[in-house]
């Protein structure tokens, strides 16, 4: 285990180091201390490296994630895991809006609440929050999966392309052409199977499945006014 102080050095040192693994590295674990919200810690990782960040972090952790295993123990700002290509993101806290922007693959694993727009304009990321997310989540989201244990806000789904949203609590309204769709056994079986990778328990037969009525994807007339 090799612990790296941030109060006796800086993100930049830490995101130096880490981006000079190779993968014959043997420095595979990496525990973090003293974050104290500082922006953009372990960004751009790409060996299957494990850092435990021990406390609050900043604006855009673990951003463009690739193979790395990243957890936060405790809150995430703006941004976490933007642009995710691989691997896994894990917070034990809440985290900000934006959480997942943009990620085209892996998996981010938000054990409280997220705020607005999670997963906006998603790309084949997987995205499990244990709690509720806020406004406009999964804006423009084009492929992966949203799963909220929780409730959503306003406008779910807005503007949605082939992302698919699962919700077990109350979504407040859904955004532009976002419906509701069938809940399936592939679905539910999809849905345990998040969780299970997610490592939290929950009822995948009780969610309640969001997906694109597919207006959007060409200009009509008579949809001038949702565009």
């Amino acid at each position: 285990m090799i612990e790296f102080d941030l109060a006796r050095s800086s993100v930049r040192a830490l995101n130096e180091r880490l981006h000079r693994l190779t993968p014959q590295t043997t420095e595979v674990y990496w525990r973090v201390l003293n974050p104290n919200g500082a922006h953009a810690i372990a960004v751009g990782i790409t060996e299957p490296v494990q850092i435990e960040i021990k406390g609050h972090v900043g604006y855009y952790c673990a951003g463009m994630n690739a193979a790395g295993t990243v957890v936060v123990d405790g809150h995430a700002g703006t941004g976490l895991a933007e642009n995710i290509m691989s691997g896994l993101v894990r917070v034990r806290g809440n985290a900000s809006q934006s959480a997942a922007a943009s990620g085209r693959g892996g998996l981010v694993v938000i054990e409280g609440d997220a705020s607005t727009r999670c997963g906006i304009s998603m790309k084949g990321v997987d995205i499990v929050v244990g709690g509720s997310v806020g406004h406009m989540s999964a804006f423009m989201g084009q492929k992966g999966a949203l799963v909220v244990c929780g409730d959503a806000d306003h406008d779910l789904g807005d503007s949605l392309y082939e992302a698919e949203i699962f919700v077990g609590g109350t979504a407040a309204s859904l955004g532009a052409d976002c419906i509701e769709k069938e809940m399936t056994q592939g679905d539910v079986e999809r849905v345990a199977g998040l969780l299970d990778r997610a490592c939290m328990a929950a009822d995948a037969t009780r969610f309640r499945h969001y997906g694109s009525a597919r207006h959007l994807y060409n200009f009509h007339i008579d949809h001038a006014t949702e565009y």
